[in-house]
């Protein structure tokens, strides 16, 4: 049988969360293991997160003291550890970092752990994020690429996770965690299929300050990454024709730029930056998905380079 553990950081969520608690909780496979960190909510979080312990025995609570204000990024990744360093992570053989605002479908996780177990190249997956429009309901698609796995919900074969030294702790993380999977010959996706799409309660993007807020963030995260003006310029560009039409495009490359006015840090692994940035270039000459799947095959022979992973103390800071 294979094993699975869910590690959902979460903060002030009582608006959203018994969505996913039920959706989980309803799982065709259930997961061995749920730890749910609260980073120090001051709603009715804690008492929901009770009420659902009390029922379930696979969920486990794992509560932070209050920093003060909400920290997307740096502070989501934080709690995630926080929930994983009270187990031991070679006990399973898969992991979920999962949001707290998501409805998933019945066989969301036991199809993920199908085709991973199809495609032993598979090192983290996803299914595709929906949400719906206020006024008509209509689901409307957040327009991920088919390239990494979804932040809100990332699937990790163990393996995968440990090689490529977990998550770094900024914001980008869930960019940045798909290079380096491409980096050492793993393949990380997401399916747009019906039986894979997820509905975000919080559009992806948006931000307690608003979406403004939300793609300039996205922007800085771009430029910590080590992704060129050019490339950021045309995904942009791209992103202005869908919604928030125009002005999430705008936020994205303002948050960008002025990141690079202010000479802000970015990530010290020039290799990485060198590896992006030649993907990068070849998306835009060939087409995101075409790329993709050229550079897969080019760094298949990587796949088999020093597999047995790295020790969990090799976290970036």
């Amino acid at each position: 049988m294979n094993k699975y553990i869910i590690v959902s950081p979460c903060r002030n969520e009582e608006e959203f969360m018994r969505n996913t608690l039920d959706s989980v909780c309803q799982q065709s496979v259930l997961p061995d293991k749920w730890i749910i960190v609260d980073d120090g909510s001051k709603d009715d979080t804690p008492s929901i997160l009770e009420e659902y312990a009390c029922q379930y025995e696979f969920i486990k609570i794992v509560r932070r003291e209050n920093r003060g204000h909400r920290s997307v990024g740096p502070g989501v990744i934080e709690a995630f550890y926080a929930g994983l360093e009270t187990i031991s992570l070679d006990d399973f053989d898969y992991i979920c970092k999962l949001d707290l605002d998501l409805e998933l479908p019945f066989q969301y996780f036991e199809t993920l752990i199908n085709r991973m177990e199809e495609n032993l190249r598979l090192g983290a997956c996803s299914g595709k994020p929906y949400y719906r429009h206020p006024k008509s309901d209509e689901l409307i698609s957040e327009g991920c690429g088919d390239e990494n796995a979804i932040g809100a919900s990332k699937f990790y074969r163990v393996e995968c996770f440990k090689q490529i030294g977990g998550f770094v702790r900024q914001v980008m993380w869930d960019g940045i965690d798909g290079h380096k999977c491409r980096m050492l010959g793993w393949i990380a996706c997401s399916w747009d299929e019906p039986e894979l799409r997820f509905i975000h309660l919080r559009p992806m993007g948006s931000s307690q300050n608003g979406i403004f807020t939300g793609r300039m963030r996205h922007g800085f995260g771009q430029y910590f990454m080590g992704t060129s003006l050019l490339y950021m310029t045309v995904a942009a560009i791209y992103r202005m024709f869908h919604r928030p039409f125009f002005i999430g495009g705008l936020a994205m490359w303002w948050g960008y730029v002025l990141s690079m006015l202010r000479h802000e840090q970015r990530i010290d692994d020039l290799n990485f930056r060198k590896f992006l940035r030649k993907y990068q270039w070849s998306c835009l000459l060939l087409g995101k998905n075409k790329a993709t799947r050229q550079l897969n095959e080019q760094q298949a022979s990587q796949w088999g380079v020093d597999r047995p992973g790295l020790p969990m103390t090799k976290f970036l800071n």
